[in-house]
């Protein structure tokens, strides 16, 4: 293997550092910082600032630390601030500039919470524990209340009414049914566990089977691939009734990434990749099934090349030697998108550490 435990554990520790560098006294984060010119970009998007709160409580949730605790209540008090109601108890984010809001952004910050309620665990005051449910609650109302004909989700909202409408997106249908199936799955929300399953099949018709029987390299299914990936994980270690086939689901889709959309050779950071390959090389392992050397192989060919993108990492490519003596607090622990490109966006890094984690708890243990 071309990876370590080491290499990944300092790669995460920096990224960790990016993120908390990257957040804003309001709460929300810089979006895009290029390192070379040494400029913040004016862009900005409110699924991705969710993202970026998400991967802090991933982080947190993988090693609590009364640091990020203090960043991640800052950033979840910046979406309360802006939060709006609506009937039936649901909750929506009217995001600052953006006139409509988007079932990503909620299914985000309702990840955020359950993982948050998760590393918070028993130790948690009884008031903070209560009002994070009670604004998860909030949020699952939404996506609830968003579900189409399809089955799956309508893709905005109204922010002054939480009222969905809008085609769906392959991402906000992946991003909801992971947030379904985790709050189900973790926080006792058993009254969920159908609507997931429902949710899952949907999702997997019209995303997978469908939009591949159009086109074997389908935009539709890469757009839901990390998202399903995990919650068919999820789904299939849970125990459920009749959630064995997710698990293969989870192995096909990988198989689809590796051989067909072929992950190895694109150009851009495939960070999302591996948020659903390192799953698929943990349930080959729980199978004995011999794809996992498969998928061992792309993880540690794949992630390599990824971590040598990253601003100060320990196994810096060309283009960033001498980045590890950087002094830039905006810069040092950032992913770049590409082997060339300048610009750390925080979405790129949030999947990047997510993919890390996956991958110190499943594969370099």
């Amino acid at each position: 293997m071309q990876l370590d435990r080491a290499t990944l554990d300092r790669s995460l520790q920096l990224g960790r550092t990016f993120l908390l560098n990257s957040q804003t006294e309001a709460g929300n984060f810089n979006y895009e910082y290029d390192w070379r010119e040494k400029t913040l970009s004016r862009d900005d998007n409110q699924v991705r600032q969710a993202g970026a709160l998400w991967g802090l409580t991933l982080i947190h949730n993988d090693a609590p630390d009364p640091e990020l605790e203090s960043h991640i209540d800052r950033g979840i008090a910046f979406f309360a601030s802006h939060q709006r109601s609506g009937p039936d108890g649901r909750s929506c984010v009217a995001y600052p500039g953006d006139r409509m809001g988007t079932t990503g952004t909620i299914a985000l910050l309702a990840l955020a919470h359950v993982d948050y309620l998760r590393a918070l665990g028993q130790g948690s005051p009884e008031p903070k524990s209560r009002q994070l449910r009670n604004r998860l609650d909030g949020y699952l109302r939404y996506l609830l209340a968003a579900r189409n004909e399809d089955g799956v989700f309508h893709g905005e909202f109204d922010p002054s009414s939480c009222t969905p409408s809008g085609e769906h997106s392959p991402y906000s249908d992946g991003e909801a049914l992971l947030a379904l199936t985790k709050a189900a799955k973790y926080l006792g929300r058993t009254d969920l566990v159908p609507l997931a399953i429902e949710v899952a099949d949907a999702g997997y018709r019209l995303n997978v089977e469908r939009a591949l029987a159009e086109d074997s390299d389908s935009d539709t299914t890469k757009g839901f691939y990390q998202w399903s990936s995990m919650s068919f994980f999820e789904l299939a270690t849970s125990g459920w009734p009749g959630t064995q086939k997710y698990g293969t689901y989870v192995m096909d889709l990988a198989d689809w990434m590796i051989h067909t959309h072929h992950t190895l050779w694109r150009t851009r950071n495939t960070a999302y990749a591996y948020e659903g390959i390192i799953h698929a090389y943990e349930i080959a392992r729980e199978r004995n099934d011999p794809r996992q050397s498969i998928y061992g192989c792309v993880i540690d060919v794949g992630l390599q090349r990824l971590t040598s993108w990253q601003v100060g990492g320990p196994i810096p490519a060309d283009y960033l030697r001498g980045t590890q003596e950087l002094d830039d607090p905006f810069a040092v622990g950032g992913i770049q998108n590409e082997a060339r490109l300048p610009g750390l966006r925080i979405d790129v890094t949030q999947h990047q550490m997510h993919a890390v984690i996956l991958a110190r708890r499943y594969v370099y243990q």
